[in-house]
């Protein structure tokens, strides 16, 4: 059975196909599945053991430079590849129209979620045969469905399993005992307050834990600069690319991180992790795993997924959904993930 998946964005979304893909396999055994995937997220597909083959598609870079990207010849290297066999069954996880035209390029019968089931509706025109799963279920679940529907089986009520293989990760090349927090977001509005961040960071040094700050980009590196000052057991890491990230995460004693891809990634790994949540809503989109626990601020306009928040205050924490999730609580709920309860 020849799979080509089409999941290519972003990165919280990539892993939530992986439960899919793991039951997919284990009702199919013949299953081969070849993934089409952003460029920046292309490592992720071979960490799972039934993806043969990876495709990665620059679809981002290619729309800001469309001509630079005909002109180097990569979108023809793709479309040569992507049409250079026919698949079983062609399967569109994401169900956006920046998708739609690559999976009515491959070959293949095409399968995708309806147009009411679908984040944008007309994408639902490319497919051959359309599947209708609730959008009230989480994203995780709901892929669950689409894959079954598509492969001819029946999801079953087992807690989700990424697949991933850990050895297919580089080897890590931090030691001892530590934790990871993940502090940094797009979204202003999902930034936990940084002193909270400092409170958490004294926790974990009292705990005898050394505390690893990763980050993305340069406000991100200013901020894992600040939280650092004055506590010789935090450290700034280097840059590091998504392998060596997931590298890192799996040796963690736990993780605390905002609704971000690489909180999504700890949590698939399995690591004992804590999400927080203030203006994003983690019913439908929320990390998902067997080691992990979401905690939602309780605050009368919250989740009101929104980037920015309307209701900043002169004085306390930014934002102020977040102000009553102290460092205490956050604290005893990863010490109670990484106990096991």
């Amino acid at each position: 059975m020849k799979l080509l998946l089409v999941k290519t964005s972003s990165l919280g979304d990539v892993l939530h196909a992986l439960p899919a893909l793991t039951e997919a396999k284990a009702h199919v055994p013949a299953l081969e599945c070849h993934w089409v995937v952003e460029e920046a997220y292309a490592a992720i597909p071979a960490w799972h053991p039934a993806v043969t083959r990876v495709l990665p598609l620059a679809l981002r870079r290619w729309r800001r430079a469309p001509l630079a990207a005909l002109r180097s010849g990569e979108w023809s290297v793709f479309s040569s590849a992507l049409r250079g066999r026919r698949y079983d069954c062609v399967l569109d996880a994401q169900g956006l129209l920046k998708t739609a035209p690559v999976t009515l390029l491959a070959r293949g019968a095409t399968v995708g979620f309806d147009r009411h089931s679908a984040r944008e509706g007309l994408a639902a025109l490319v497919y051959k045969r359309r599947v209708a799963v609730d959008r009230r279920q989480h994203a995780v679940q709901r892929l669950r469905v689409l894959f079954g529907a598509a492969l001819g089986y029946q999801p079953g009520p087992t807690p989700p399993d990424y697949g991933i293989v850990r050895e297919r990760l580089p080897a890590s090349t931090q030691q001892g005992d530590y934790v990871v927090f993940l502090h940094g977001s797009s979204w202003p509005s999902k930034l936990w307050p940084q002193a909270h961040w400092r409170a958490l960071i004294d926790h974990a040094g009292q705990a005898g834990l050394r505390v690893l700050l990763p980050w993305g980009d340069a406000t991100e590196h200013s901020r894992a600069q600040a939280l650092a000052v004055g506590a010789p057991h935090a450290k700034v890491l280097a840059p590091l690319d998504l392998p060596q990230l997931a590298a890192t995460l799996a040796g963690a004693r736990g993780v605390v991180g905002v609704d971000s891809g690489p909180t999504h990634l700890a949590s698939a790994l399995g690591v004992p992790t804590v999400s927080l949540y203030g203006a994003t809503d983690p019913e439908l989109t929320g990390t998902w795993g067997t080691r992990q626990r979401r905690l939602q601020a309780v605050y009368a306009c919250a989740p009101c997924l929104r980037r920015d928040c309307r209701f900043a205050l002169d004085d306390g924490p930014q934002p102020p959904c977040f102000g009553q999730m102290n460092a205490a609580t956050v604290w005893q709920a990863l010490c109670a993930q990484r106990e096991g309860g």
